[in-house]
């Protein structure tokens, strides 16, 4: 019965839970016991909701008596650790807040609760979600299911885990410089950065504020796409998806952005995406989309500036408790003069209106061209505590590696991930199917697509 149940699309699991031919608690206890079985060598799940199965017993009275709660009713989900849930631990990654139990929960979570989803647990995550590997000094690391010697990504990686695994059928990740589609990517499965915007993201730290709040999201994971749809229409703002009344089918797919050059397998991956694309009768034409190749650059003058000074923030005074990738970033160099103050600001008002004039004229080359087709990163996942990858003969850093999801973020475009294929040695490969603000309709179907005419075992 565990395998059987957690085997199940979190689509499926609802209707059965809602048609009554399994209780909540099945389903639930089922996760529970997978948890028990896998997840020590994972590490991918850190807390465990209390009473959860008394929640689900709730739930399950609910709709003996004819109440259903919402669309997601007697769904377990889990939710990253950097998300804020009621009654449960979160910290984070930070030995600040190793025994913080928020009062109250985040945005996000209260729109999945009134759903009628039941919290499972927290997931790993990297200190203060600093990208590409979820490991933090209170919990330690976690493992890539598909070879534990190798990372689930970050800063989303304890989520992609878990759903890998099937500890969870579906989760709550963040996205600022391709947090949940590149643990996607790296464990096989599927995630969506919602647009810019699309989801609320009060009760996240770090915060998203200020410039941050032009790049940063919240998403669902899911190993289905149906999955991804039916959470998205939980969680955006005023409850549902955006409808497309635009139909065309029209995509263009590139492998090189001028910025990482990605492994020969990434490259063959995306090709046999739009091959499957073109073999489904959608208009496909190899060309990269304009501004792509600055990206990079701007992510870096719009938001590590601003991630710093919140990072510093939060550990002033309390420096020594960072662990060892949050203490570069504590590192200051003195009191800044007011003239270097001004020309900082100088310096990210000029990132703000480059920004806004690349992503005008990549918007508006989008008019006609609707969708993008793109690698998440330039490999498969790497070694826990890769800094440098090779590529082609290329030693670039991991940061520099992950430039196709960091462009997404500068320009507040939503973006699904998809698993297409393997790599030699048996690891996923995903692709990133990129479309026009508040289009995650458009997004969904093409991914929808690849996973029909591809598929992913």
């Amino acid at each position: 019965m565990i395998d059987e149940l957690t085997s199940k699309s979190a689509t499926e699991l609802v209707q059965l839970v809602k048609t009554r031919k399994v209780s909540s608690v099945e389903v639930v206890q089922a996760f529970l016991d997978r948890i028990d079985e896998l997840n020590p060598q994972l590490n991918a799940i850190v807390t465990i909701a209390p009473n959860v199965l008394d929640r689900a017993r709730e739930e399950d009275a609910e709709l003996i008596a004819d109440r259903l709660r919402g669309p997601l009713h007697g769904l377990p989900i889990t939710i990253k650790d950097t998300i804020d849930t009621e009654g449960i631990c979160t910290t984070y990654g930070s030995r600040l807040f190793a025994a913080h139990v928020p009062r109250s929960d985040a945005a996000v979570v209260a729109k999945l609760k009134a759903a009628g989803a039941i919290v499972l647990g927290k997931t790993n995550v990297p200190e203060m979600a600093i990208p590409y590997d979820a490991v933090n000094p209170v919990f330690g690391r976690t493992n890539n299911p598909h070879n534990l010697q190798r990372t689930s990504g970050g800063s989303s990686g304890g989520e992609a885990s878990a759903i890998a695994a099937k500890l969870s059928p579906v989760g709550i990740g963040s996205d600022l410089s391709g947090s949940i589609r590149v643990p996607a990517h790296f464990c096989g499965i599927a995630g969506l950065k919602p647009t810019t915007g699309a989801v609320l993201m009060e009760g996240h730290l770090p915060r998203a504020s200020g410039v941050l709040a032009l790049g940063a999201s919240i998403g669902p994971m899911a190993r289905r796409v149906e999955d991804l749809d039916l959470i998205f229409r939980a969680i955006a703002r005023g409850g549902q998806g955006n409808s497309v009344e635009d139909a065309a089918k029209r995509v263009a797919w590139f492998v090189n952005d001028g910025v990482a050059p990605v492994a020969k397998e990434i490259a063959a991956a995306v090709e046999r995406a739009a091959d499957g694309f073109t073999a489904a009768g959608w208009d496909v034409r190899c060309e990269e989309p304009p501004s792509f190749g600055f990206g990079q650059r701007l992510w870096v003058e719009l938001f590590s500036r601003a991630a710093n000074a919140e990072i510093q923030q939060l550990y002033r005074g309390r420096e020594d408790q960072a662990g060892p990738l949050i203490a570069p970033f504590l590192k200051t160099t003195g009191q800044k003069t007011f003239a270097e103050k001004i020309q900082t600001a100088e310096e990210l008002a000029k990132a703000v209106v480059e920004r806004e004039q690349r992503r005008e004229e990549l918007l508006r080359w989008m008019r006609t061209t609707p969708l993008i087709l793109a690698p998440v990163s330039a490999t498969s996942a790497f070694a826990h505590e890769t800094r440098r990858v090779e590529v082609d003969g290329q030693s670039i850093s991991v940061f520099r590696s992950c430039s196709y999801s960091q462009t997404v973020n500068v320009f507040g475009l939503p973006a699904a991930v998809v698993p297409v294929a393997r790599t030699a040695e048996g690891l996923p490969i995903g692709v990133q199917v990129i479309g026009r603000p508040f289009e995650e309709d458009r997004v969904l179907a093409a991914a929808a697509a690849i996973e029909l005419a591809v598929g992913f075992s």
